[in-house]
């Protein structure tokens, strides 16, 4: 039963517009906000021109939304390392002619490295679970010797936005099948066509990476513009933000988007020995002792449970953790701020799960007033668009259709 006012805002569809149509991403990642949503409504809203936070702030679409809209200083905290990367190589400002100074110095040491093959056979293998099974010997082999020398590298920004386009040449040249957010394995039929170039394939992904970069993030990143973004859950600072803009995750990772799995193999890669944990980490990754049973979310929970206990507790785990993280994020928002949440109402056993719903309600339980929440139509964000909700073989729903634009302000 709806008790917060949802309009239906054609606005904010955008149709036919991608995220790439504002700011190109450098790096695929899942589910990602389109920063257009919040470039308008931190405008419709008139939201503060003071400390804009994001508690799950994934590659950093919503620092993008606040540098269009005037904000300079922003705070993000993400627990995959992978995300954490990509947001500080968009949003640090790093002069361009000392990237291009390391970018030839790395061509030139990589390249006569390569002459003398015995130098590879001295690289160190990384510690990369079933290495071999993702990885043709000559992908291994490139892959190892173009980290050896980005390692070299001292300046952790630069660094840092060398490893982006190595992340995304250990994706593109893996046996993975590049259009899964999970990890599956090319058909063996595939694997006998797929032989990369690893070492072209990332200079290749260095221009254009570094093209975006110069294009539209560097002139965007003023000298005054600071974006912090902390690889940790959030940690809350009380009455400390003017704004929250943020898309957290529609459901716990394993049945959901999985964040984790997506980012398994570069985080292994990076060096992170916890990668093929990180979705247990995650909302909803620690199951209750039991099931929710109070507030808008417990009946919905309680339908779902007579069809299958188990999944009741999976969602009773997320909602928990999201009604936690909430307390957290309320606190820590300044008298008179806004929080603006951008969720989806995913689909469990066939009941549609009211995520917008519960938001607004455990704000309003935190000393916020909900003043609105927007449905706009969902046709242009990366995730999942089908999945099967009785595990029969062939039946499968849509997993959402809508999106939910929810705005309250501090009391």
């Amino acid at each position: 039963m709806m008790k917060y006012q949802v309009i239906r805002n054609t606005k904010y569809d955008y149709a036919g517009q991608s995220y790439a149509s504002l700011y190109p991403n450098l790096h695929k990642y899942p589910a990602t906000m389109l920063p257009q949503i919040g470039v308008d409504i931190l405008k419709e809203v008139n939201a503060a021109k003071g400390k804009l936070l994001d508690p799950y702030c994934g590659s950093g679409s919503s620092f993008a939304s606040g540098l269009e809209y005037g904000l300079s200083e922003m705070h993000g905290f993400d627990i995959n390392p992978l995300a954490v990367l990509i947001s500080k190589a968009k949003f640090t400002k790093i002069n361009l002619s000392s990237l291009k100074k390391a970018h030839k110095d790395f061509r030139n040491n990589l390249f006569e490295f390569m002459k003398d093959e015995n130098n590879i056979k001295k690289l160190t293998h990384p510690r990369i679970t079933n290495i071999e099974y993702w990885f043709s010997k000559d992908v291994i082999s490139a892959l190892m010797l173009i980290k050896h020398f980005i390692d070299k590298i001292k300046d952790t920004s630069i660094r840092n936005f060398f490893l982006v386009p190595f992340s995304e040449t250990v994706r593109e040249c893996s046996y993975t099948r590049n259009n899964e957010f999970k990890l599956f394995r090319m058909k063996p039929n595939d694997l006998l066509n797929f032989n990369p170039d690893a070492v072209s394939f990332y200079f290749k992904k260095w221009d254009d990476i570094f093209s975006l970069y110069s294009h539209f993030y560097f002139p965007k990143l003023e000298n005054n513009v600071t974006v912090d973004v902390y690889h940790s859950s959030f940690q809350p600072r009380d009455n400390y933000f003017d704004v929250v803009l943020t898309s957290p995750p529609y459901g716990d990772s394993r049945t959901t988007v999985a964040y984790g799995q997506f980012s398994t193999l570069s985080n292994e890669w990076l060096g992170i020995d916890y990668a093929r944990k990180i979705d247990g980490m995650l909302m909803g990754g620690t199951k209750p002792a039991r099931n929710i049973t109070t507030g808008i979310i417990s009946d919905y929970i309680s339908r779902i449970d007579k069809a299958d206990k188990k999944r009741a507790r999976d969602v009773s785990a997320f909602y928990s953790d999201l009604g936690n993280s909430i307390v957290k994020v309320a606190n820590s928002i300044c008298k008179g701020g806004k929080s603006i949440y951008v969720v989806g109402n995913r689909t469990v056993k066939n009941v549609q799960l009211p995520t917008d719903q519960f938001i607004a309600e455990k704000f309003e339980e935190n000393n916020f007033k909900h003043l609105i929440t927007y449905e706009r139509a969902l046709n242009n964000k990366a995730m999942p668009s089908r999945n099967s909700p009785t595990n029969e073989s062939g039946k499968t729903a849509n997993t959402m259709l809508f999106e939910y634009i929810v705005i309250c302000e501090k009391m």
